[in-house]
């Protein structure tokens, strides 16, 4: 059952759909090695034959379409009907069985525990204000050693907007506070659809989550990390105030991979829940 919270950013993400937002567009040119590149591009996960794949807040047709072509059984949870019904369109393009679940990333408890070898996590944690729970719901449905990869926004970039180019560079004007609503001048997201034509569409609603509430998140839940990369985006050429150009001074995205090891001493570094926003540490 969803929350107003899920319930309010499900709809933005049904009016985002109809536009045609790229997230929502099914993957139906791939083979195995575009598939193998679309959710490995790094190797990091590995073999996929017989593995089972969970899907987390990835809706549209996209990852599930690539891992079901490598060979792993899958499943998506997504709070947006729309996006799950690209998920079994692209499915059946492909001839293979995705199974879809309506529901929120902050309770798997559809799930039992140890289900997934892989959890691969869209870019969605920004849409809830509480990380930990998250973190605490993948690492009880992860089997031990299986692969949590998590793409969420660079806490350090999120909240500039290009329309904040002063000549010199894009000032920062949120504070740096974990759990805290990103509030923008302008919500609206301009989406490109298909046939072209541009639409402005009012975004979800947005919650910054600081690096160490990521990553003292998941290694104080026994998640090792793999490895952390931002996606780098190099267009010198672009104009000064545009999107691409704030990539070049802020990545946008972060990726982390990290594996369940559950003998791993995670006492060690607990993230303290009880302390005030800005004041939490590990200990």
């Amino acid at each position: 059952m969803l929350d107003e919270l899920a319930e309010y950013n499900s709809s933005r993400w049904s009016d985002l759909v109809r536009a045609g937002v790229p997230y929502s567009r099914p993957w139906l040119d791939l083979d195995k090695e575009k598939a193998r590149a679309a959710v490995d591009p790094r190797g990091i996960i590995g073999e996929l034959e017989g593995k089972d794949v969970l899907c987390l807040a990835g809706g549209g047709g996209q990852q599930s379409a690539a891992f079901s072509l490598l060979g792993a059984r899958v499943t998506v949870l997504d709070f947006c009907e729309e996006q799950l019904k690209h998920d079994v369109e692209a499915g059946c393009h492909y001839g293979v069985e995705v199974k879809t679940v309506l529901g929120d990333m902050r309770d798997l408890s559809c799930f039992e525990d140890r289900s997934f070898d892989v959890v691969w996590h869209a870019h969605s944690l920004n849409f809830v204000p509480d990380a930990q729970r998250v973190f605490s719901e993948v690492a009880r449905v992860l089997r031990p050693d299986g692969i949590y990869r998590l793409e969420c926004w660079n806490p350090l970039a999120q909240g500039l907007q290009e329309a904040k180019w002063n000549g010199e560079g894009y000032l920062l004007t949120q504070p740096f506070i974990d759990g805290t609503e990103i509030i923008l001048d302008d919500p609206y997201w301009d989406i490109a659809g298909p046939d072209g034509i541009k639409l402005r569409v009012k975004g979800p609603r947005e919650f910054r989550h600081s690096l160490g509430a990521i990553l003292n998140g998941l290694i104080s839940r026994g998640l090792v990390l793999l490895s952390v990369w931002e996606e780098i985006v190099e267009t010198p050429e672009a104009l000064p105030g545009s999107f691409l150009h704030l990539q070049t001074f802020a990545p946008s995205w972060l990726n982390v991979y990290a594996a369940l090891r559950p003998d791993f001493p995670a006492h060690r570094c607990r993230w303290n829940e009880s302390l005030p926003h800005g004041s939490r540490k590990t200990i």
